[in-house]
């Protein structure tokens, strides 16, 4: 593996994070890892605390009291969503599109729930009123809106309309900070997310958020006491400017690294960072398609900070993967289940949103293909970048193409090899 001057001298290997996440975080974020350590009692750690609560509601678009970071993964958050309102024979719809979807089914079945499956290809949206016909009486209805495996957005606004007497719970993992969502708006009842894509800070937490109705039907002895909405509302989210009462010892440097970036989306603007995300989707989708590759999510519901293309046929996936991280120090990644070897999963989330990002990404799959000698040009030059975008990409030494001769789509934006 070539690597560049400050990589040699400092150890520190630096990637460009543009697969399905994490995503690079933004400087904020990581500044704010490297500051002196809080107690997680501290009144100027609950201080931070409340604030990241607050940056949680807007961009989740709610009101609810009980907004707060979960100490776990967006996946603690799904487990959370479901250990707190479901209990043993109720009845709860699924929306499958992808591989979340199918992953809600089996959390859902493991807290007793009788589950109505609802499938839909995978790279297509799902059919609101489908799920919504799918059982008379649910107590929940569940659906991933911007769902990572496919890179596949759908209407969540259209089920809130259609839900009823249901409670409505959305997993919002790719979606947060980087596409419009409204949960009080749109009749969110329960949401997860995570803050490794998007909200560009490291794995580690879960966004969450439930409303009143929602947590007076909740069940009352869940089966984890760790995610158990009810005591770790002493501590954090509704206990806001309360006395807290201990429940477990908070991340705190990761909640003080979430409250930075929210601070710094929220000073660029929800809606700016939104349409920053838009634009730089909108290029690098345009720019394989230039390329000759074809999208594998259906037009119309594309997410723009998570792309999905399918592999030229003949082309080896992996291998052309392994060439870019190894000579671009630039990681894609591969799809799941039976489109693991056929799909290719390129995010530009977080500070990689960018239209220079896209234009990187684009040049590097095009030099992949003919083995060139030297990487493109990473956004922001030859330096370690201070604002947005990822850091330069390393000089490597000449390599076989990744593409197979005759298997190269057509020249064009991105494509073309070097003279």
């Amino acid at each position: 593996m070539t690597l560049t001057r400050a990589e040699r001298t400092t150890g520190v290997l630096e990637r460009r994070l543009f697969g399905p996440g994490p995503s690079n975080p933004y400087p904020e974020a990581t500044e704010a890892l490297a500051r002196p350590l809080l107690g997680h009692l501290d009144p100027a750690f609950l201080e931070i605390m409340d604030r990241a609560c607050e940056g949680l509601r807007q961009v989740w678009g709610t009101a609810n009291r009980r907004t707060l970071p979960l100490s776990a993964t967006g996946s603690a958050g799904m487990e959370a969503a479901f250990v707190n309102t479901v209990a043993e024979g109720d009845v709860v719809v699924v929306a499958v599109n992808g591989l979340f979807g199918e992953r809600m089914c089996d959390v859902a079945a493991r807290c007793g729930a009788e589950v109505v499956r609802v499938d839909f290809p995978y790279g297509q949206p799902v059919d609101p009123q489908r799920v919504a016909e799918a059982h008379p009486a649910p107590k929940v209805i569940a659906a991933v809106h911007a769902e990572t495996s496919t890179g596949v957005r759908s209407d969540i606004a259209a089920l809130g309309e259609l839900k009823g007497d249901a409670l409505l719970l959305v997993d919002a993992v790719t979606s947060i900070g980087g596409s419009e969502l409204r949960a009080d708006d749109w009749g969110v009842d329960i949401g997860y997310a995570g803050t490794q894509k998007c909200l560009g800070v490291a794995p580690g937490l879960a966004p969450f958020t439930i409303s009143d109705a929602a947590f007076d039907r909740r069940v009352q002895h869940p089966r984890s006491w760790y995610l158990d909405l009810g005591m770790l509302g002493g501590y954090v989210g509704e206990a806001q400017g309360r006395a807290r009462t201990y429940h477990h010892t908070a991340p705190t440097a990761m909640i003080a690294s979430l409250d930075a970036a929210l601070e710094r989306i929220l000073d660029e603007g929800l809606e700016a960072v939104r349409d920053r995300h838009r634009r730089a989707g909108e290029a690098l989708q345009a720019g394989l398609q230039e390329m000759g590759l074809e999208l594998f999510a259906a037009e119309g519901a594309r997410l723009p900070q998570l792309t999905t293309v399918k592999v030229p046929e003949g082309v080896d996936s992996a291998r052309v993967r392994a060439h870019l991280l190894e000579h671009f120090s630039l990681e894609i990644g591969a799809g799941v289940k039976e489109h693991a070897s056929s799909v290719w999963r390129i995010g530009l989330m977080g500070p990689n949103a960018t239209e220079e990002s896209a234009a990187f990404v684009l040049d590097a799959l095009g030099r992949a293909r003919c083995g060139c000698a030297s990487a493109p040009r990473a956004p922001g030059g030859n330096r370690r970048r201070s604002g947005r975008g990822p850091a330069a990409a390393p000089r490597p030494a000449p390599s076989r193409a990744a593409w197979p001769p005759g298997r190269a789509p057509p020249a064009g934006r991105g494509g073309a090899a070097p003279g």
